[in-house]
């Protein structure tokens, strides 16, 4: 399914190749894969969103880097995304619904070799088949979604990565981006999820803006549109970004990131009390349930940040 698409614009420092730079190069010409850069304090759209939701939380993620269990949604959702990566392996006429399901259960094994502790989930084998089914129900909607026969997508799993002068790095993995003839540009993120009440979906596109603002500053390509594909009930969100939209998320990310700074250097990470609560991996360190937050180690601090407790 060719994307409808109508325009791409260039940011202020001129036009780049719309195709090219969307796909990424391990080495460099002399074939030799070239150092890991050393890793500069950043954001990625789910750890921004982290500290919007609660920075005590953000804290045991990005300073504590505290161990979390895996959850069953949260494993399915690694599941169909690697099969939905899987499949555009494929040749575009084999891309079936029941090619998807024959990919099932090689990557759930895989995913287990990975992780053996991930078969403590199930507490017994009708619970995991049930699991299995509903993996299953997710892979058959996206195909009520789209048609994989008729896309052929210039990059899968793309990692992004831009340092914002006088700010954090930002970086990403993107699902999938399409490119089409004319050079016009889709982000595609898969969602296992059920999609955002009405009125909260500006708040879903905080991640897709996000990449589209990386995508733009390091390819010199706005896409032209971003789509949300939640699988849970089969809906599909697009939005058509533009350069004031980036401008204003730019300035969005900085006051967050001088937020972030801000509390790093007092200390002080609060914790921010909400329905989500009960999904947190934290309750047992929360004072808001009783428990005692560790102490901040200064150098894991100075690692996330560049500034100092």
């Amino acid at each position: 399914m060719r994307p409808s698409l109508t325009a791409v614009t260039t940011p202020p420092n001129g036009p780049k190749s719309a195709t090219e730079p969307l796909t990424s190069n391990a080495a460099d010409a002399s074939g030799l894969v070239p150092e890991p850069p050393v890793r500069a304090p950043g954001l990625s759209p789910s750890r921004a969103k982290d500290f919007q939701q609660c920075p005590l939380m953000f804290r045991y993620r990005v300073v504590d880097r505290l161990p979390e269990p895996p959850s069953p949604a949260a494993t399915r959702g690694t599941l169909v995304h690697a099969v939905l990566e899987a499949l555009f392996d494929l040749p575009a006429e084999a891309r079936t619904a029941e090619a998807a399901l024959e990919l099932l259960d090689p990557h759930w094994q895989r995913l287990l070799a990975r992780d053996p502790g991930l078969a403590g989930l199930f507490d017994s084998p009708e619970e995991l088949a049930a699991w299995l089914t509903s993996a299953r129900a997710l892979l058959h909607r996206y195909f009520e979604l789209e048609d994989p026969t008729r896309l052929q997508p210039r990059a899968r799993e793309l990692r992004v990565d831009h340092q914002l002068e006088d700010g954090p790095a930002l970086r990403g993995i993107i699902d999938r981006v399409d490119v089409a003839p004319n050079g016009w540009v889709r982000l595609v993120d898969y969602k296992t999820g059920r999609s955002p009440r009405p009125g909260y979906e500006a708040d879903a596109l905080f991640q897709m803006r996000f990449y589209a603002f990386v995508v733009w500053r390091t390819r010199g390509v706005l896409p032209r549109t971003l789509q949300l594909e939640y699988l849970g009930d089969g809906t599909v969100v697009t939005h058509e970004p533009t350069e004031a939209e980036m401008a204003t998320f730019e300035t969005r990310i900085r006051a967050l990131w001088q937020s972030v700074l801000e509390v790093a250097a007092s200390g002080r990470w609060e914790p921010r009390p909400s329905p989500l609560c009960s999904w947190c991996s934290f309750r047992d360190l929360c004072p808001q349930f009783g428990g005692t937050p560790p102490p901040v180690d200064p150098a894991s601090v100075l690692r996330a940040f560049g500034v100092g407790a």
